[in-house]
């Protein structure tokens, strides 16, 4: 009988490498979150920080257009450009503190006036009929609109000769003559004009979205106790949009008081001593009169008072809603 043998299979050695080939490397699950938030904090660093720290520091030089060239051999003078920014008595700060003044009577009534169309036209548009898309549309125009197309379409419509409105107010027998809107006392109402034309828009959008969230029920009970439409606003729609314009109140604020290219634009980066903002007033400080250092130092002092400003605004709505 006879006998197979079966030879022993011959074992190759691996090429070095080759055992490794197929595992891949896999980043640990909780680095992950930070590893994509990477690249929006180093642009947040770019964009934001980096210029903030520099102007600080630009705010402590006296940097003007000599010094320009080579900014980071301009005199070091500490708080002086400060002293000079917030010296009320001093021409520096008498300017500034007019600017400051206009910039409050400004954002109070852009804010007001803004918080009360968007208000009533989502109250108004709550409830179906035919043409609410169309109307919605319309509404929503302004804000959609580029800032710096919809604001030249306001210059030609101010114009005095040759603008819309003075044609208007002229034909219709409103007016004997023909007023002047971007110089002079009427610059302001002018600009103001402007102002609640592109924020009340943002306004109606977020009030329209916080009526989303109101039971319908609501209305319905208070219809039956026979509470009529204002106070139906009262009771019930302004408390349940009290979350809702908090933070609307807050953003309109801070978009209207450091609000630059509005004015810019409407008057060609030299605005009238009557609607002087403090955006425009640091940029003429800053590159009309070639004083970087005061500009710099006006900038940071606007950044404290508005970063002020939001912290008092914070707590006090958020000690009224607490208790509720």
């Amino acid at each position: 009988m006879a006998t197979t043998t079966t030879a022993p299979a011959t074992v190759r050695p691996s090429a070095p490498g080759k055992a490794g080939r197929g595992k891949k490397t896999r980043l640990p699950r909780s680095k992950l979150p930070y590893l994509l938030l990477l690249p929006a904090v180093l642009l947040e660093l770019l964009v934001h920080v980096v210029p903030m720290v520099v102007g600080v520091w630009m705010s402590l030089l006296e940097l003007t257009q000599f010094q320009i060239r080579d900014w980071s051999a301009a005199p070091f003078v500490g708080l002086d450009n400060y002293k000079a920014t917030l010296d009320v008595n001093g021409p520096v700060g008498k300017e500034l503190l007019h600017s400051f003044w206009v910039t409050v009577l400004y954002t109070t009534f852009s804010v007001g006036l803004s918080w009360i169309f968007g208000l009533f036209a989502g109250v108004f548009l709550q409830r179906p009929f035919p043409g609410r898309a169309v109307l919605r549309t319309l509404f929503l125009t302004p804000y959609a609109l580029p800032v710096y197309a919809a604001v030249i379409t306001w210059t030609f419509i101010f114009q005095r000769d040759t603008g819309l409105l003075n044609e208007l107010l002229t034909s219709t027998g409103l007016a004997d003559d023909r007023p002047f809107w971007l110089i002079g006392g009427n610059s302001f109402w002018a600009l103001l004009v402007v102002s609640v034309w592109r924020s009340w828009p943002f306004a109606f959008l977020c009030i329209m979205a916080g009526l989303q969230n109101v039971p319908s029920e609501m209305y319905e009970a208070a219809a039956i106790d026979g509470a009529g439409f204002w106070r139906r606003l009262k009771d019930v729609t302004l408390p349940m949009l009290r979350p809702v314009n908090q933070v609307l109140v807050l953003v309109l604020f801070l978009w209207t008081f450091n609000d630059f290219n509005t004015p810019f634009v409407l008057f060609g980066g030299s605005a009238p001593e009557e609607a002087d903002l403090v955006s425009i007033h640091i940029y003429r400080s800053s590159f009309i009169t070639w004083n970087f250092g005061q500009g710099s130092a006006m900038s940071v002092a606007l950044l404290l008072f508005l970063l002020l400003v939001t912290a008092g605004y914070l707590l006090v709505t958020n000690r009224r809603r607490d208790p509720a």
